[in-house]
């Protein structure tokens, strides 16, 4: 019994997030070169970001770049969300995008005009909320490399 459970749980530590299901460390080849132009985050239909917590914490999210290739990540009804705290307390992070794991940091968006941009991309790479206005509950972070 207690081999199955460790099976288990190493199979979800390596392979998740999984959907809405939360994940721990992420795996990947690591890039390390800071990155100027996250373009190529909108080739990709999710990523993955990875908080510290009490362990390493992983989600998928949306991610979207804006056409100067500034990279965001939105959550919708994100206040309470375990990652965004995490984030907040600590904006040291990593994202997956494309099996690749990129160092980054965190920062939530506060102002109108650039959290518009960064709906704007999301529409833009979504599809969705096109000529909508951005809901209050919806945040955005944007992502830096470290």
């Amino acid at each position: 019994m207690g081999i199955v459970v460790i099976g288990l749980l190493m199979t979800y530590m390596v392979r998740c997030p999984c959907e809405r299901i939360p994940g721990s460390v992420l795996f990947g080849v690591e890039v390390k070169e800071p990155v100027s132009d996250w373009s190529f985050a909108n080739s990709a239909r999710l990523c993955q970001i990875q908080v510290q917590g009490v362990i390493p914490w992983s989600v998928n999210l949306n991610c979207m770049a804006d056409d100067a290739g500034a990279l965001y990540l939105s959550c919708s009804v994100c206040e309470g969300k375990y990652w965004s705290g995490r984030a907040m307390a600590n904006p040291d992070a990593r994202i997956r995008i494309a099996g690749q794991v990129y160092p980054v940091r965190l920062s939530r968006l506060q102002d109108a005009e650039i959290l518009d941009l960064a709906w704007l991309a999301r529409g833009s790479k979504t599809g969705f909320g096109v000529g909508e206005p951005r809901p209050d509950h919806w945040w955005s972070f944007a992502v830096v490399s470290r």
